[in-house]
């Protein structure tokens, strides 16, 4: 796998404002809001219609984690997180959790060369990462194979959402289907990953082929 160059140990905090706001902060960038919960719903429900064996990239503050585990159709839901301090706080305000969840800690990079050919129904992928990350071409032309090797026939892989009416690159190369489903946003006043404060969100759903 080619080499990433990603935070060895960052500094992580969960930030509640008085008014209630929650940000998780990864090197003092906003990894995740809670107000993004009815997104991260609707892309957990759409998940779980494919199937009952699950992984998810990224724990963030386990909003979706916790919806895909608690589906009634769910056997199996597996969370890989890169950072041990998301993980901690994460079980700090979650003590209880449902017992088809399994959150490891692992470099998803790393991890998925050793995840079992056709064993998932879906990934739900939403892990934080440098921008130099995510522009890396030959990082994705390595792993994204490894993603479709995982999937069953028609499995679904769901990126993060977007606010910009656009096909996620690098994923939508790979799958023979793409559902988008349209939902509105009001995000926090500080966001600063959004396209504005509210408007228009995309779940974009990547359906790998049955042949």
């Amino acid at each position: 796998m080619t080499h990433i160059e990603q935070w060895e140990d960052p500094e992580i905090a969960l930030v509640e404002s008085p008014s209630g706001e929650v940000t998780l902060s990864i090197e003092g960038e906003q990894a995740m809001q809670a107000w993004e919960k009815d997104l991260m719903w609707a892309s957990a429900d759409l998940l779980c219609t494919f199937g009952r064996d699950f992984l998810e990239v990224g724990l963030g503050l386990g909003i979706s984690a916790l919806r895909i585990a608690g589906n009634s159709n769910t056997r199996r839901h597996t969370v890989v997180e890169r950072y041990s301090r998301v993980i901690d706080l994460f079980r700090e305000r979650n003590p209880e959790t449902p017992s088809s969840l399994d959150v490891v800690q692992h470099d998803a990079f790393q991890y998925f060369a050793h995840v079992k050919p056709a064993s998932l129904d879906g990934i739900f992928f939403d892990p934080f990462m440098p921008a130099a990350v995510e522009n890396q071409k030959l990082l994705w032309d390595e792993f994204m194979p490894l993603v479709i090797n995982s999937l069953r026939p028609a499995g679904a892989f769901i990126p993060f959402f977007t606010t910009e009416p656009i096909l996620k690159w690098p994923f939508f190369h790979y799958f023979d289907q793409i559902m988008v489903r349209k939902l509105s946003y009001t995000a926090y006043p500080d966001t600063n990953y959004t396209r504005g404060q509210s408007g228009t969100a995309y779940i974009q759903c990547f359906i790998k082929g049955n042949a």
